[in-house]
């Protein structure tokens, strides 16, 4: 699949989100589409597909003028693994490379502060797979790479995910915290991953 074909994943997201502000029909069309372009052999930039040693990288693709949404590249090194996390947001994951296994929780109520979190199944992920990971009442997990060689994600999220406050859990006690993540910024001639933000 030529790159201008990211163009019209691009432009079909923008249309989504202009006809509808129900996130799960968001999620389902959104996911319909990545599920396209997935399967039409779209091809990442070698860029935005490279790990880090130290912890798993996120790149951005597309962001929208208004923050309203935005497209990145997520990649972790073989055996790393996020801490359990909130989004705040909607999000659509697709499978680029390599194996992804999500944990999920359900996600606290204010009511359950600090008492342990109540696990909610675990999935693998495959090359061309896509799952909806998140909308605003369903959005704690953890993943971890465990392939053979790096997994990377095409993930589409429904605000700048880099600048969104979201809470990291400690999910035997429930306690958490917030972050925001930044972007990181790909590899070029040979340089070091340069991180923005913290995690």
């Amino acid at each position: 699949m030529r790159p201008d074909h990211l163009q019209s994943f691009i432009d079909d997201v923008g249309l989504v989100l202009s006809s509808t502000d129900d996130e799960h029909e968001i999620t389902a069309r959104i996911a319909e589409r990545l599920s396209d372009l997935l399967a039409g052999g779209y091809r990442l930039p070698p860029e935005v597909t490279r790990p880090s040693s130290g912890r798993h990288m996120t790149y951005p693709l597309y962001i929208a003028p208004d923050d309203g949404w935005s497209l990145a590249s997520v990649v972790w090194d073989v055996g790393q693994r996020t801490d359990v996390h909130s989004h705040e947001t909607w999000g659509v994951a697709g499978i680029y490379a390599g194996v992804e296994h999500e944990f999920r929780y359900l996600k606290p109520a204010a009511s359950t502060a600090c008492a342990p979190l109540t696990p909610a199944g675990e999935t693998r992920w495959t090359p061309g797979q896509v799952t909806v990971c998140c909308t605003t009442d369903d959005d704690v997990h953890a993943v971890a790479a465990v392939g053979d060689g790096p997994t990377v994600g095409i993930h589409v999220y429904g605000g700048n995910i880099a600048t969104i406050r979201r809470r990291s859990y400690d999910p035997a006690t429930g306690a958490s915290r917030w972050f925001v993540s930044g972007w990181d910024s790909p590899v070029v001639d040979g340089d070091r991953p340069r991180a923005s933000g913290h995690r």
